[in-house]
C-alpha cells in the first residue's frame, strides 16, 4: 500500500510547494480552507441573503426578477395585532398562534428536558451496575430518525394503537390522544424529551466527569450531607455545561418542526402547529406560496436565535470574568 501511496503523494506535493513559494506558508493554510468556504457560502450565506430579499418582494413567482417590492409589507403583516397576545386580534392569526405554542412548547420542553437530563447524568455518573449499557439505552433514541419517533408514537397513541390497546384491557377505555388539543400538545412535548433527552444527558455526563473528585472528598471529609454537596459543588461547578445545554435545547426547541409535524400534522386544528411550520406551509405547502411572508417570517426566528446566542455568550463572558 506505501508503495502506491508514496508516488501519488510526490505528485500532490508539486503544486502545493510551488504555491506555497508564491503565495508563502502562511497564506497557505486559505488554500485548504478555500473549497469548504467556498461551499459553505454557496450552502449558507447565499441563501441567507436571498432570503432577506425574497422577505422584501410579493406575489408567488420564484425568481426574484418576477416578483415585486413591497418593502417591509411583510413584516407589518405578521406583527401586525391589536393584541399580540389574543391570535384572534392579528391579521395573521395563525403565525401569532404558531408563535404562542413554540414559547409554551420551548418552556416545557426545555425545562423538563433539562430537568430530566441531568437527574439521569447524576444517577449514570455513580458507580453502578451496567452503567455503560443504561447510558447507551439512554442515547438510543438519538439515534432515530425523527420521522421514525413520530411514526412509532403515533402508532402507539393512535385510536386503535398499543396504548389503548392495553387501557381497554385493563377496562379503563381508550383515549383519542391525538384528537385532544391537550393530549397531543403534551404528547408532543413528551415525544421530544423523549428523542433528544440522552444528547444532553451526555454532556452533563461529560461536565459531571470534568469535575475533580477532590473537592467530593473533602465535602465528604466534612460530612456534608448530599444535597449541600450537590447544591454548593456540583451546581456551581456544572454551570458552564448547563449554560451550553440550556441554549442548544433553546435553539432546538425553537427550531421543532419534523417530527411533530409527522406526528400530529400540527394539530388537532392549530394546537402543535409551530413557528417552523407555519413557515413550511406558507412558503412550500399552501396556495398560493407566499414566499415573501414566509421569507420575513424566517427572519425574525433567525434573530431570536441570535439573540439567544448572544445571551449564551454574554453570560459565559461573564462567568469566565467572575
Amino acid at each position: 500500500m506505501l508503495k502506491i501511496l508514496t508516488p501519488m503523494m510526490r505528485i500532490i506535493e508539486v503544486p502545493m510547494l510551488a504555491l506555497q513559494r508564491k503565495i508563502g506558508i502562511n497564506r497557505l493554510a486559505w488554500a485548504f480552507l478555500l473549497p469548504n468556504l467556498v461551499l459553505f457560502g454557496l450552502f449558507a450565506f447565499l441563501p441567507v441573503i436571498l432570503n432577506v430579499f425574497y422577505a422584501m418582494t410579493g406575489g408567488d413567482n420564484v425568481l426574484l426578477a418576477d416578483r415585486p417590492d413591497v418593502g417591509m409589507r411583510n413584516f407589518a403583516q405578521l406583527l401586525d395585532c391589536s393584541n399580540h397576545f389574543d391570535p384572534n386580534s392579528c391579521r395573521e392569526d395563525k403565525f401569532w398562534r404558531a408563535v404562542w405554542n413554540t414559547i409554551w412548547f420551548v418552556v416545557l420542553q426545555v425545562g423538563f428536558m433539562v430537568g430530566f437530563a441531568l437527574l439521569t447524568a447524576l444517577i449514570l455518573n455513580r458507580d453502578i451496575r451496567a452503567r455503560g449499557f443504561f447510558r447507551s439505552v439512554f442515547f438510543f433514541p438519538v439515534l432515530l430518525s425523527p420521522v421514525v419517533v413520530a411514526l412509532v408514537w403515533k402508532w402507539i397513541l393512535q385510536r386503535e394503537g398499543v396504548l389503548n390497546a392495553f387501557l381497554d384491557w385493563t377496562g379503563a377505555g381508550g383515549i383519542n390522544w391525538l384528537v385532544d388539543a391537550q393530549w397531543a400538545f403534551g404528547w408532543s412535548v413528551f415525544i421530544s424529551v423523549w428523542a433528544h433527552m440522552g444528547f444532553y444527558t451526555l454532556i452533563l455526563l461529560a461536565g459531571l466527569q470534568a469535575i475533580p473528585r477532590d473537592v467530593y472528598d473533602a465535602a465528604l471529609m466534612d460530612r456534608a450531607s448530599a444535597w449541600r454537596t450537590f447544591r454548593r459543588i456540583t451546581l456551581p461547578l456544572l454551570s458552564p455545561t448547563m449554560l451550553v445545554v440550556l441554549i442548544l435545547a433553546l435553539i432546538k426547541g425553537v427550531q421543532t418542526f419534523d417530527e411533530i409535524y409527522a406526528f400530529t400534522g400540527g394539530g388537532p386544528g392549530t394546537a402543535t402547529t409551530f413557528i417552523i411550520q407555519y413557515i413550511y406551509e406558507r412558503g412550500f405547502a399552501g396556495a398560493p406560496r407566499l414566499f415573501g411572508l414566509a421569507a420575513a417570517a424566517s427572519l425574525l426566528v433567525a434573530g431570536v436565535l441570535v439573540v439567544l446566542t448572544l445571551v449564551q455568550l454574554r453570560i459565559s463572558k461573564e462567568n469566565a470574568d467572575g
